[in-house]
């Protein structure tokens, strides 16, 4: 099967609705996680939104808060980005 046939839709994924979704069946607050992080509510929520990336620095705070790697959460941001941009060009 090529690129072109395949019939599953695809819509990116924003490391913030992996986190939100995280946070839901933790029954953790973004408060909850701003504290564990050392960020603002409103840093929180910017990401959990995707009106801000992860970065390397938050990667690693969430990696140490939540038992993760950062690496997961630095590749989610990348991947999705990628997929952005792929769809940005093709829709151009």
């Amino acid at each position: 099967m090529t690129k072109r046939e395949n019939p599953r839709p695809f819509r990116p994924v924003s490391p913030g609705e992996v986190l939100q979704a995280e946070l839901e069946a933790r029954r953790w607050t973004a408060k909850r996680l701003a504290q564990s992080v050392g960020k603002s509510v409103r840093t929180v929520k910017e990401i959990l939104v995707g009106r801000r990336p992860v970065t390397a620095e938050f990667a690693l705070a969430l990696a140490d808060a939540l038992g993760t790697t950062a690496e997961s959460w630095m590749n989610m941001e990348s991947n999705y980005r990628l997929d952005l941009a792929r769809r940005r060009r093709k829709a151009s």
